[in-house]
């Protein structure tokens, strides 16, 4: 039987087939589908973590004790799980255990253009990535066994291009997979100084062993050029570069690596030794160029690399046959479009929020999830935002640099996902070290930005099981703050109160804005219109609400955008918003 399948799909396929037992991940855009695909087969464990770090613990506990083990993330999320997955390398595993990380070049979703290749070069862990969802699939049965075969975690790379685009795959039968024994073992698996001292040579030699293997592993596959021309020329790649050097229809010779942690050194320099101009195609950093040319190989022949593709970005079939001096067809120069800038949705509970943070023009430390869109026009209500948790600890940072007045003009914000993932030791510290940041958690209950994921907050696991629901405001409460206050987020009025008293405290606070996302609410809504009484006084502009318009003659909405918040209503000083015509 065959399907057309996304790659993130055909690698849950791979994991379902491979009998794989436990599944974990913390969803991140590219890397989300890959679970909720896994959820779906009844024979895998599943779970959302509360974060990377936990994920990755959780799947080296259950590969020590046997079982074919799997988690998932996105690029950033690898170093939340980086202190973990250092240390599984020496200590090896028992049953495979395979980390998807999804790679984000252009910064779709993603704060940083980060190449997962390099953190796997510091860990001697084995990376391979596919080209397609036909090797997505293939890739996830060969990593289990390369992680069996040599005793190490390996990665599977992808990039959101081979994530999230479509081929054709042949299902085949899962694998009668037999849990392995499980034995105590502390030298390999306690990692107290002495014993990694001894891991720390077996990872080593693992890893040469693996690089010698490449070929009778079938790692890497050599295409020949079709014309004496074409011989002259060579390309090492991988992954989705692949395709693009395959559609600009170049004649060359083609080195494509499969695993690009190691190496297939002997290989490279075979292949090198038969061309003049070697061009080395791979998006982000030159991780492959940079070993390629430390094998002393710029003395014999000419090598391109990021002088031509460059480090930032994606690639493009365009942009290869540009470097590669072939005619670039030409394209139709269109009329430009506006740009559209990124909102928040129609009827958002963080727009009331944002509003009355702009209004009191407070210094606002952000945090990851879809309201980071605070930043944007026309609320600006965002000074800085870095990472998952952050938010927290940026903005005790500022108040002990500026002292406390200074904080009584600032506050951070994350969400309830987010604050469970990383910011409850932010928190920790403030009481800890005598803080006294407002902090908001704007809790929509759930995972937003990532496409509506459960978190232990919300009562639910991955797999729709009812389960317990923790309870935010009795958490804060148990690391030390004294000052906890839940508000309606669609209550400007109670938030703005809040805002006021509680950052006046020489004491930590927490301020829960707390409504669920309208997106995650079975419901219909009456929508809101306008009257003939609205004087164009642009208060209701101001919420940056996509239903809400600026016609000739009068402010109007959107029926069909309209999510029912109220808020535009509640802002408007002549009552000219209401229910009904």
């Amino acid at each position: 039987m065959k399907k057309l399948m996304l790659g993130n799909e055909a690698i849950a396929r791979g994991v379902y087939e491979a009998g794989a037992t436990v599944a974990t991940a913390y969803p991140g855009t590219p890397s989300t589908e890959i679970t909720e695909f896994i959820a779906k087969y009844d024979e895998i464990y599943a779970e959302w973590a509360p974060n990377e770090k936990v994920a990755m613990e959780v799947a080296i506990g259950s590969s020590i004790s046997g079982a074919r083990s799997v988690v998932s993330m996105k690029h950033v999320g690898l170093n939340v799980a980086a202190d973990p997955l250092f240390t599984v390398s020496y200590t090896g595993v028992n049953g495979g255990l395979v980390l998807f990380v999804a790679d984000d070049p252009g910064m779709h979703s993603s704060q940083n253009e980060q190449d997962t290749r390099m953190i796997a070069r510091a860990a001697h862990v084995p990376v391979v990535e596919p080209s397609d969802s036909v090797e997505c699939k293939a890739f996830v049965k060969k990593a289990m066994e390369i992680s069996e075969a040599y005793d190490t975690p390996v990665i599977l790379r992808l990039t959101t291009r081979v994530a999230h685009s479509q081929s054709i795959v042949e299902l085949e039968e899962r694998e009668s997979y037999t849990l392995k024994e499980y034995t105590k073992d502390i030298r390999k698996y306690v990692m107290t100084p002495g014993n990694a001292k001894a891991r720390h040579l077996v990872v080593e030699e693992r890893m040469r062993r693996l690089a010698e293997d490449m070929g009778k592993l079938g790692l890497y596959s050599v295409e020949g050029a079709a014309t004496d021309v074409g011989s002259k020329i060579g390309i090492i790649t991988s992954g989705i570069a692949y395709q693009y050097v395959k559609e600009t229809g170049i004649d060359a010779n083609i080195l494509k690596l499969h695993m690009v942690n190691p190496l297939p050194v002997d290989a490279i320099m075979e292949f090198a030794g038969k061309v003049d101009v070697l061009y080395i195609i791979e998006e982000l950093e030159p991780v492959i160029e940079e070993q390629v040319r430390a094998l002393g190989l710029s003395n014999q022949l000419d090598i391109r690399g990021k002088d031509f593709t460059g480090r930032q970005g994606e690639l493009s079939v365009r942009k290869l046959k540009q470097i590669f001096e072939m005619e670039v067809p030409v394209v139709k120069e269109t009329e430009k479009l506006p740009i559209r800038p990124a909102v928040l949705c129609p009827g958002c509970p963080h727009r009331g929020v944002y509003t009355t943070l702009r209004k009191f023009n407070l210094t606002v430390t952000g945090d990851i999830g879809c309201y980071t869109l605070g930043s944007m026009p026309p609320h600006g209500a965002m000074d800085a935002c870095v990472c998952m948790g952050a938010s927290i600890g940026m903005n005790h940072g500022m108040a002990k640099a500026r002292g406390k007045e200074f904080a009584k003009n600032t506050v951070g914000i994350i969400g309830d996902s987010t604050f469970i993932h990383s910011g409850i030791t932010g928190l920790i510290d403030i009481v800890y070290n005598k803080g006294v940041s407002t902090v908001i958690i704007a809790d929509n209950s759930i995972t937003g930005m990532t496409g509506h994921q459960h978190h232990p907050g919300t009562g639910f696991t991955l797999k729709g099981e009812p389960t317990f629901a923790l309870n935010i405001p009795e958490v804060c409460k148990a690391v030390g703050i004294k000052n906890v206050v839940v508000v309606n987020a669609y209550d400007m009025k109670a938030v703005e109160k809040a805002l006021r008293e509680e950052t006046a405290k020489e004491e930590p606070s927490v301020i829960i804005t707390k409504a669920p996302c309208k997106l995650i609410i079975k419901e219909k809504y009456e929508p809101y219109t306008v009257s003939d009484e609205c004087i164009k006084c642009g208060a209701c502009l101001k919420l940056g609400c996509p239903a809400i318009c600026k016609g000739e003659d009068k402010v109007t909405i959107n029926t069909a955008l309209c999510a029912g918040c109220g808020l535009c209503a509640s802002v408007c000083p002549k009552k000219a918003i209401g229910k009904g015509e």
